[in-house]
């Protein structure tokens, strides 16, 4: 997918470029029943609005937190060719709103956070908020919140991609894909899984329970050898193993082959 880590509105400015340019005069094809663009435009914006103000109602009903500045767009103070157009920001706080609807049978916390992480690094970065909220309404009738922390070096390859890829829309030239993975978000822990399918589960729990009362005495062990050293050695030794006091006053153990043990 050509620039993926980009903004969906960036990717669809390109296409309108891409768009064989109409030919003054000439009669342009429409559709049998199609409805003038402008009043398709109209009725696409009617129902985005609707369906944006019945998701803030659901969050702020849900978090008891206020979504104002709906719909305003803004612009980087810096990079002025930046701007966003925002569901929202949340008060207090300012953290940026974010209202979607996704469809139940293939919907997940992860893909919802990783489909939506470029837009919402980029309006984050736009108005300085540390974070954002995804708010998502699902077909089922079923309403999540998603917390999106920004991301500093992400949102700095970002920029770079977004300078790269506006300069092919300015010169015609065909976008190249920027290859980051977007940082993935910190879901909150929700869920008991039932991990008794996994075989790799099955060989690692075998394992630990197998070491666990070895790892235990052998913890125990250290910890009575580091009483025994002296407060004044630097180094200590006996029976194959090895104390070394390091300069911050950390004692580490190694074990000794017989060739290294010191000569009394």
């Amino acid at each position: 997918m050509w620039l993926k880590m980009l903004p969906k509105n960036w990717r669809r400015s390109y296409r309108r470029c891409e768009r064989p340019a109409a030919v003054p005069g000439a009669a342009q094809p429409r559709t049998a029943g199609a409805a003038p663009r402008s009043s398709r435009n109209a009725r696409t914006s009617f129902r985005r609005s609707t369906r944006g103000a019945g998701n803030r109602r659901w969050y702020e009903r849900n978090t008891g937190r206020a979504v104002g500045d709906v719909q305003k767009r803004l612009r980087h103070p810096i990079h002025k060719w930046m701007a966003a157009t925002l569901d929202g920001l949340i008060e207090p706080g300012g953290e940026v709103f974010e209202a979607k609807f996704m469809l139940p049978w293939t919907f997940s916390e992860e893909a919802a956070a990783e489909k939506y992480m470029p837009q919402l690094q980029h309006n984050m970065w736009v108005v300085h908020a540390r974070s954002a909220a995804l708010s998502i309404i699902t077909g089922g009738g079923k309403w999540v919140e998603v917390v999106v922390w920004a991301d500093p070096l992400y949102q700095h390859l970002l920029l770079t991609a977004e300078r790269k890829f506006w300069r092919c829309v300015m010169g015609g030239e065909p976008p190249r894909l920027f290859g980051v993975d977007p940082p993935r978000a910190r879901l909150e822990a929700i869920r008991s899984v039932d991990m008794s399918a996994s075989n790799s589960w099955a060989a690692f729990s075998a394992t630990y329970r197998r070491t666990r009362d070895a790892h235990l005495e052998h913890e125990g062990a250290k910890a009575e050898l580091k009483k025994l050293v002296p407060e004044d050695a630097k180094e200590a030794f006996g029976h194959g193993v090895k104390a070394k006091r390091s300069k911050s006053g950390a004692v580490s153990f190694e074990l000794l082959e017989a060739s290294d043990a010191p000569v009394q």
